[in-house]
């Protein structure tokens, strides 16, 4: 498939990649306390200056459509807010609860679903401060909730095509139609996320232990979920100059366009959350029929900041930009480290004993993608040995060709659970939690890595026999 780069290249990017991986799991190491999203420059930074990479090529590496699509989703994420999803989503997980492993159970499950109808991604940007107020409320830890919801939104995903981006390369490379795509990893996904929420609730058993009774009232919890300070919260007297500015220039847009004039306040808030509850709604049905997912949510994005008809700036500034930095970073960071040709030679070592037709050969075939999928990347590595693990596929059978293509599906999305960098998702609660206004959480890489371990372990091998069976 390819062969290793230079012994200084090899050495320089293995170096930089190190780099990456420290400061993602030590972000605040004593000698370079500087974080993750500075880490993941400086990565990409001494890939350059090494050689590993070329300008040109970093540049070109940052996937703009990944990009996009967290932009457009955290954009869109804010107006769903606004127009209180998430205070019915929280009737619904706490309708009749029964404390806090009940409410365990109800976030696996949803965050499963959605993630396959969403994107992992999108779910995790959208519920990550959702889980912590949920959490909060109840007094319950965040951190078993937060790799409830990280766990999931990655199994859920490997149910569809537009479940993760690998899941796009994979459908795209393979032809498998959705339905037969679905269907061929539903039952897996399916137990998956149970054997998830088991292994879950038994971890947390005890700190789950309460949760029955609501720590604050409804009409806390809606101010929370609408975007506005609790009742009991004191406004400050001191407003930025600016901040005012924006408002009365909102409030004079507003009270001048003729529509808002000729309806109350009611039935405008009415409109506004209608059209952002359709939107969606089409927004996941552009995904299902094979539209740009990247474009269709930077076009929901920019419906919604259209019609509510005011300036976008206050919207705008709830994206966390800094994640987006963080990813520029490590995708310029993961192909440098392809470049050196390390995780091509892992392959080509281990691929005549990865054949599919035979347990043992599915079994190191499977060690094979989660290592490298944690490595590398599990988009990086569905391009690196998709076609290959297709090619020797063809030699057994029709059949094998297309349960090769399911089987990396499945493997590369739940490796996405190993550690706290085996997928974007993971990252995404993680830094969504941190910088979180209300209840911030710092959810470590050893925090993660002790469930992650067992539960991807355990997952992958019960969802394996169950691949292409329907």
């Amino acid at each position: 498939m390819g062969e290793l780069a230079s012994a200084p290249k090899v050495a320089l990017g293995s170096i930089a990649f190190a780099v990456f991986w420290m400061m993602a799991v030590f972000p605040s190491v004593p000698f370079l306390p500087i974080g993750r999203t500075a880490g993941s420059l400086l990565s990409a930074v001494l890939m350059v200056i090494f050689h590993v990479i070329s300008p040109d090529d970093a540049y070109a590496s940052i996937d703009l459509p990944i990009l996009g699509l967290l932009f457009a989703t955290m954009v869109v994420g804010s107006y769903l807010k606004n127009a209180g999803m998430f205070k019915h989503l929280g009737r619904l997980l706490a309708w009749k609860s029964q404390g806090g492993r009940d409410l365990m159970c109800r976030v696996c499950i949803v965050t499963a679903l959605a993630s396959a109808l969403f994107t992992n991604d999108t779910c995790c940007v959208v519920l990550t401060e959702f889980v912590l107020e949920l959490a909060a409320e109840r007094n319950l830890p965040a951190k078993p909730f937060l790799l409830a919801l990280a766990s999931s939104a990655n199994i859920g995903s490997a149910a569809t095509p537009i479940g993760n981006p690998q899941n796009l390369v994979i459908a795209f490379n393979s032809k498998i139609p959705f339905p037969k795509f679905l269907l061929g990893i539903l039952p897996a996904m399916l137990a998956g996320m149970a054997v998830n929420m088991v292994m879950l609730l038994c971890m947390y058993w005890r700190e789950l232990g309460g949760g029955a009774e609501l720590s604050v009232d409804g009409k806390q919890m809606e101010a929370v979920e609408e975007g506005r300070s609790p009742p009991s919260a004191k406004t400050s007297p001191q407003l930025n100059g600016n901040a005012m500015m924006s408002l009365e220039m909102s409030e004079n847009i507003t009270t001048k366009h003729p529509w808002f004039m000729q309806c109350t306040e009611e039935r405008r808030k009415l409109f506004l959350k209608s059209f952002a509850y359709v939107v969606t709604v089409g927004m996941v049905v552009a995904y299902m029929v094979g539209l740009n997912m990247s474009w269709t949510a930077i076009t929901t994005a920019l419906a919604l900041v259209v019609v509510d008809f005011r300036d976008a700036e206050p919207c705008l500034d709830t994206v966390s930009y800094s994640l987006l930095v963080f990813f520029s970073g490590m995708f310029i960071t993961v192909s440098g480290f392809n470049k050196t040709g390390l995780p091509g030679a892992i392959w080509d070592f281990m691929a005549p004993y990865s054949k599919v037709n035979s347990v043992a050969g599915i079994s190191v075939l499977s060690v094979i993608i989660l290592l490298l999928s944690n490595l590398a990347s599990n988009v990086p590595t569905v391009l690196l040995m998709g076609d290959e693990v297709a090619k020797a596929a063809a030699l057994i059978s029709p059949a094998a060709v297309t349960r090769s293509w399911l089987l990396l599906a499945w493997v590369s999305t739940v490796a996405g659970n190993l550690s706290l960098l085996g997928s974007a998702a993971n990252l995404i609660v993680c830094e969504q939690a941190r910088r979180a206004p209300r209840n911030a959480y710092d959810l470590t890489f050893w925090q993660h890595i002790v469930f992650g371990v067992p539960s991807t372990l355990i997952v992958t091998a019960i969802g394996i026999p169950l691949i292409g069976k329907i």
